[in-house]
């Protein structure tokens, strides 16, 4: 883990020179993967890195879990509140009625691109890169919203199955609490990412690295894989 987190650091200070910014960017939410990369920010750029907490009808937990991180490795935040923006868009959008939808994913997905828009006016504002929080895990699968929070510069986890994660976290010494605690984007009161997905990190991680898994978890994970194959690409466009 001590190689790992060190060449992590490393290849976040590459990135960013690389891209002639100053520093970095990235949203804080109390989770293990933020947390992870708060910290590894914060190694790699002690005085230009920057967490935003970004509250959105979020539960106070998650909220003071941030903070937690925060206070103990150092980690320069600010706190830009979204539930006031978020409502007035709410309201402004059309009353669309869909047997097939879900407003719940929906309307976390508006969660999602209003914490992106935040991260890219930051950026823009100090010239910083926007640092992604996603893990292998979320990003084969589709466990992340186009323009979202899949709407970033670089992502230090993509290689990295959540059980990598969780062990990256440890050798850091992010609290054992946030490390945990059921994984939640906060896009919903109750929402955790197991009970959306219907299938938990444990089997996700085995089966994505060894391709090993019972019937139905295998047909489960492939068809979240293919369905989510346009979240991975640049916009499909015409071959003629």
């Amino acid at each position: 883990m001590q190689e790992l987190s060190q060449r992590l650091v490393s290849w976040l200070k590459e990135q960013v020179e690389q891209a002639g910014c100053r520093g970095v960017v990235f949203g804080l939410s109390g989770g293990v993967d933020s947390s992870v990369v708060g910290v590894l920010c914060k190694q790699a750029f002690p005085h230009s890195s920057l967490g935003v907490m970004m509250p959105c009808h979020s539960i106070d937990e998650d909220i003071e879990d941030a903070q937690i991180v925060a206070q103990k490795f150092g980690i320069l935040t600010v706190t830009v509140k979204l539930d006031e923006v978020f409502d007035s868009l709410l309201k402004a959008l059309p009353d669309l009625k869909c047997e097939s939808a879900t407003p719940k994913k929906a309307e976390g997905n508006v969660k999602s691109r209003l914490r992106m828009n935040v991260l890219y006016y930051i950026a823009a504002k100090l010239n910083y890169l926007v640092v992604g929080t996603s893990n292998k895990v979320e990003l084969s699968v589709g466990y992340f919203t186009k323009y979202g929070d899949g709407g970033v510069d670089i992502m230090p986890l993509a290689n990295l199955m959540k059980q990598d994660v969780i062990e990256l976290a440890r050798y850091l010494d992010i609290p054992e609490k946030i490390i945990t605690k059921p994984p939640s984007g906060g896009l919903w009161p109750g929402q955790t990412d197991e009970g959306e997905m219907g299938i938990t990190y444990k089997e996700l991680d085995r089966y994505l690295a060894t391709g090993q898994a019972k019937d139905e978890i295998r047909r489960r994970i492939d068809n979240m894989v293919k369905a989510s194959a346009h979240k991975r690409n640049l916009p499909a466009v015409p071959p003629f």
